[in-house]
């Protein structure tokens, strides 16, 4: 982290006037960005372990670059955890301060009140200081914990050293070719590590812009919610030259370059990334003449493993390997990484976090003679058809998913003779759009891939419903035990499609 935290004090020196980072109440140069860091630095006050619930904004900046200066341990909580989660990560990281835009939700999570208030930049913050337990082991070396989105019981604290952090700062840099003119606009939570590193730190080390206005503003709530009209007005008014997306943010930005509801004008880089991307959806942006460049990553590999960049790039492909990334696949066809950078999980010192090299990512892939990495599923998630034909349902989904009648699909059919999909509609969509859809994707795959049948959900699949995670991410065999009487249906031959 020292190598970004320098090259901000150089841009304060060198040009103090830039500006730095944005919202829709403060504008900050690097001057005053770096005199509001100093300051706060004075609040942290000795503290080791510090928390940080905020919505993004420059307060978000503040804060979080201010931890880093002071050296103590920056573990950003998630505002999409639900309280339970909260209180179980606080406790887990043992933390001794928590900095808070939102003092009521933490007094509800926590059940405390006595908090402090500071004035950053332009906002409120509450500091929350806490008796720390001292019984949760912690890497030596250790700069942040970032928190996964807990598919299976609760989170797990990944903890980076400082200076890889900085490493994937500089190559993301490099790979986008970051200059002091861009614009980057945060349309993720910044308390995610790719958003922070890639919307926060290559900005700033670059000299250039960061946009970081509430994301309700830009239409974005939860961890799964949009609203595409809010959401294109912030992109039309905010005119960023980079975005990190999702591949449902990309989908919805393709949609409204399409109606007209906001344009392409002045994007030059788009990194892809959080979940697969299909195909056919990356096709549909570059057609509109969206920048779109794949990438994969895990946060044991401190975010990013590969990225795609302007003069290398290959269909399918998530791009080659980042320098320092070490990436060989197992004879199971599993993606091997070597992660460098993470120190383990919180609480598992003595173990190291069962860490070891390689580490395996969870991910099939594979890596063609001349490196481009191609992600082809979930390992746990691939099933065999009753014909023997191996498949990874993600590829499907992902097809699925490109289509704008098809929010959200969980694909099944292990051991069966057709997939089944259970289908979440887009906005509006009917049943014949939905299978007019499906159709189109059937006519794009092989055989084994194509969905057979098809159930409509009545319901999102969301955390409030137990059907999707925290970041989320879809729970599948949350999905399935939900619906699995209406699956047998199908195959029952009873059912063609049906609402349930």
């Amino acid at each position: 982290m020292k190598r970004i935290i320098d090259r901000i004090a150089a841009h304060a020196a060198a040009t103090p006037d830039a500006v730095a980072v944005a919202d829709e109440r403060v504008v900050l140069d690097y001057r005053h960005l770096q005199a509001e860091v100093d300051k706060l630095i004075v609040g942290l006050n000795g503290s080791r372990r510090v928390g940080l619930l905020a919505d993004n904004g420059c307060h978000w900046a503040v804060a979080d670059l201010a931890i880093a200066t002071r050296g103590a341990v920056s573990c950003p909580l998630p505002g999409f955890f639900t309280d339970a989660q909260l209180a179980h990560l606080v406790r887990d990281a043992d933390l001794d301060l928590i900095v808070t835009d939102s003092p009521a939700r933490l007094q509800r999570a926590l059940g405390t009140s006595a908090m402090q208030r500071l004035d950053v930049a332009g906002r409120t913050l509450w500091l929350l200081r806490r008796a720390p337990v001292g019984d949760t082991d912690i890497p030596a070396g250790t700069a942040k914990v970032t928190y996964t989105s807990g598919t299976t019981g609760w989170p797990k604290g990944v903890c980076l050293d400082g200076s890889a952090i900085a490493r994937t700062t500089v190559q993301l840099c490099e790979a986008a070719g970051a200059t002091a003119t861009d614009r980057a606009l945060s349309l993720l939570p910044l308390s995610t590590l790719l958003q922070n590193i890639g919307g926060l730190y290559a900005p700033l080390y670059a000299g250039a812009r960061a946009e970081l206005p509430r994301l309700a503003t830009c239409g974005v709530s939860g961890s799964s919610e949009l609203q595409i009209e809010r959401f294109a007005r912030a992109i039309a008014h905010h005119r960023p030259s980079t975005l990190i997306l999702v591949p449902e943010l990309l989908k919805a930005l393709t949609a409204a370059v399409a109606s007209g509801a906001c344009a392409a004008d002045g994007l030059r880089f788009i990194a892809v990334g959080g979940a697969p991307a299909s195909a056919t959806l990356i096709e549909q942006a570059r057609q509109r003449g969206l920048p779109v460049y794949q990438g994969y990553g895990l946060s044991e590999a401190v975010s990013v493993v590969a990225m795609e960049m302007p003069g290398a790039r290959r269909p399918g492909s998530v791009g080659r390997p980042l320098p320092h990334q070490g990436v060989r696949i197992a004879a199971d066809g599993e993606v091997l990484v070597s992660a460098p950078g993470f120190l383990g999980y919180l609480g598992y010192l003595g173990e190291r976090g069962a860490r070891r090299w390689p580490w395996p990512t969870g991910d099939l892939g594979r890596l063609d003679t001349d490196g481009f990495l191609y992600i082809e599923g979930r390992k746990h998630s691939a099933y065999a058809t009753a014909f023997g034909r191996n498949l990874s349902p993600e590829w499907v989904e992902g097809e699925l998913t490109a289509r704008r009648a098809i929010s959200q699909a969980a694909v099944f059919g292990a051991g069966r003779p057709f997939n089944a999909a259970v289908i979440v509609p887009g906005k509006l969509a009917s049943p014949n759009a939905i299978s007019a859809a499906i159709e189109a994707v059937n006519a794009r795959l092989p055989d084994y891939a194509r969905v057979g049948r098809w159930i409509l959900a009545r319901q999102p699949f969301s955390q409030r419903n137990g059907l999707a995670g925290p970041s989320g991410a879809m729970q599948r065999t949350a999905v399935l035990a939900h619906y699995r009487d209406a699956i047998e249906g199908l195959y029952d031959g009873a059912l063609r499609h049906v609402a349930v």
